[in-house]
Parts: structure tokens; sequence; C-alpha cells
């Protein structure tokens, strides 16, 4: 069980990834496929259960985006693949994908990166002045929110780290 590797989604912005690539990420949580989620959502398979951690770290994205006002306006997750004895439970709330992590994240275990691309910057600054009010149910705001997510993040190989940071800065 030792070598099993669970992936893990981490929600991040483009200045966390020039970290990560550094000297690694204090990274505290993250996004998986978790037995409650599994249990909530009994029908999805494995790619429908990961589409939806992904999605809730893109989702968590955002709110670093409002906590970093100078970070560029893109939302950005980390796929790593992480030893299953770092990563925790998580809340284990009802389809909660929300898991907990050991220690930083080292970019030797980043499998991929996703980032919004030039066209979606708008919509997602847009996103961030208010979800805030959308976590409390405004629906107008949530509207907004939903703009942004209607924007897949693209997929790109660690092996373009430095190409990903000199276009998306």
């Amino acid at each position: 069980m030792g070598d099993e590797l669970v992936r893990v989604y981490v929600p991040a912005t483009v200045p966390m990834l020039a970290l990560l690539r550094e000297r690694g990420l204090p990274a505290s949580g993250g996004h998986a496929v978790t037995p409650a989620l599994r249990e909530w959502y009994a029908e999805g398979d494995e790619e429908e259960l990961e589409y939806v951690a992904f999605t809730r770290a893109a989702q968590d994205a955002l709110q670093l985006l409002r906590e970093d006002a100078d970070a560029p306006r893109r939302r950005v997750v980390v796929s790593v693949d992480l030893p299953a004895g770092a990563v925790g439970r998580g809340d284990g709330e009802l389809g909660s994908s929300v898991v907990d992590l050991d220690g930083p994240l080292p970019a030797s275990a980043v499998a991929a990166l996703h980032v919004d691309g030039a066209e979606a910057v708008g919509d997602v600054a847009a996103a961030v002045d208010v979800v805030a009010e959308a976590l409390a149910g405004d629906p107008d705001a949530q509207f907004t929110v939903d703009g942004a997510e209607d924007h897949e993040l693209e997929w790109y190989d660690p092996s373009e780290w430095e190409l990903l940071l000199r276009t998306a800065s």
C-alpha cells in the first residue's frame, strides 16, 4: 500500500506556480475522489468523480485570487500524485472532495498544470469580485461566477512549466 498514489487537485494562482517550481508549495488542502464523494455520487464513474474534484479546486482558485489582488486573473489547478499516506481525509461531509495534505507539495509530484487561457481573464476577474456573494447565495453573483466556470482550464505538461509562467504572468 505504500506505493499507492492519489491524484489531488490543488487550487493555486500563477505566482504560486512559480513558488512551487522553485521550492515547493506549502499547500494544506486540495480536492480528490474521496469515499464521501463516491457515496454521494454513486452513479458516477471515475472520470466523472475526478471532474467534480477538479471543478471544486478551480472554484477554490477564485478564492485564492480574491486574496491576492496582484495575481493574474487566471484560475490555476495543479494536479499532483501523492502517496496515500500524505493525503488526509478532509471534512468527511457527504459529497465532499476536500482532503488535507501532509506537508508541502514538491514540484516532482506534479502530473499536470491547468490554467485559464487569455480569453477567460475578463470573466475570471468579474467572478473574483463577487465570489463571496455567490457563496452566500446571491443568484446574480452566482451567474457571474458561472460565466468564469464556463471556461475550461488549459492543460499543460510539467515540461511546459517555464513557457506557462512566461505566458500567464
